[in-house]
């Protein structure tokens, strides 16, 4: 990513500090709606906490958006423990649909066309990073 599409990220994304939990609500929600077999993947979580762990790690990604040494080890952990999960490589196309529909919700205009694609490019790096970390976990 260039610095000013992390920038971008980092900018909408301080944006809703007030509305972590809005963002949180609307992201489950979107995903439970667009794919309602997701929702047999959190059936015994507690989702106050989930959406919790949801934004804090969010958080920490945007914040490291600039620090691969720190990043990709991190994600790739995230990625290997959401495949014990039962996450599917289908489910990651859903997930970024979900949060970028979220993210448009909550920001409205601030969400410009180059924000959008900021963090598409944000989503499919992250993505391709858990599916990678993912793959090198059942292979070890």
């Amino acid at each position: 990513m260039t610095f000013e599409r992390e920038q971008l990220v980092r900018d909408t994304w301080a944006l809703l500090a007030d509305r972590l939990p809005a963002l949180a609500t609307s992201f489950y929600g979107r995903l439970f709606e667009i794919a309602p077999e997701t929702r047999e993947l959190f059936r015994s979580t507690d989702m106050a906490e989930q959406q919790r762990k949801f934004t804090t790690m969010m958080s920490e990604i945007v914040a490291r958006l600039d620090l691969p040494e720190r990043l990709v080890p991190e994600v790739a952990a995230l990625g290997r423990r959401h495949a014990g999960y039962r996450v599917t490589a289908h489910d990651y196309t859903l997930v970024g649909d979900a949060l970028l529909w979220a993210l448009e919700r909550e920001l409205g205009p601030a969400l410009t066309p180059l924000a959008r694609l900021a963090w598409m490019e944000a989503y499919v790096v992250m993505a391709s990073l858990m599916r990678r970390g993912a793959e090198v976990g059942a292979s070890a």
